[in-house]
């Protein structure tokens, strides 16, 4: 049976990473054999965006990154924009649609965040912690322990 190329080939991929997306969907993406991928750890600006993504192909983005018609008409090669984080309101999705680029994204990538957020707020109005502070800064010290477990 003749071995067929089905797919685009991954070493002609290229993938950028914006505003610091985690190292693991970096090593993901290498691991799975594409070679040509970039993590940049900030937002762009549209200018800057117009200049590094004419030439991508899959584009990962958190809320800061605006993706505007603009950027959206100079990317000749992008197919899909994942943003990892809760909405897509920072693309615009009607110029994505034009351009045949998918837009997805990742709503429970910040659940483990949003839950160490709410568990440490629990553990502060438990001790306290709002009146102890407002106290201290008005010179008085409200060392109590009672009702700290």
């Amino acid at each position: 049976m003749e071995n067929k190329v089905t797919s685009y080939p991954k070493d002609k991929i290229n993938i950028l990473f914006l505003e610091n997306i985690s190292d693991a969907a970096v090593n993901h993406f290498k691991n799975a054999g594409y070679s040509s991928v970039n993590k940049l750890t900030k937002a762009l600006t549209e200018e800057e965006l117009i200049k590094q993504i004419r030439d991508v192909h899959l584009l990962g983005i958190r809320s800061k990154t605006q993706i505007t018609k603009k950027v959206l008409d100079s990317a000749k090669k992008l197919q899909a924009i994942g943003c990892f984080c809760i909405g897509v309101n920072q693309v615009d999705l009607k110029s994505a649609r034009q351009n045949g680029v998918v837009v997805f994204n990742a709503p429970y990538s910040n659940t483990r965040s949003v839950a160490e957020l709410v568990i440490g707020a629990s553990v502060m109005l438990i001790r306290k912690i709002p009146d102890k502070n407002k106290a201290a800064h008005e010179g008085r010290w409200m060392k109590d322990a009672r009702g700290s477990y």
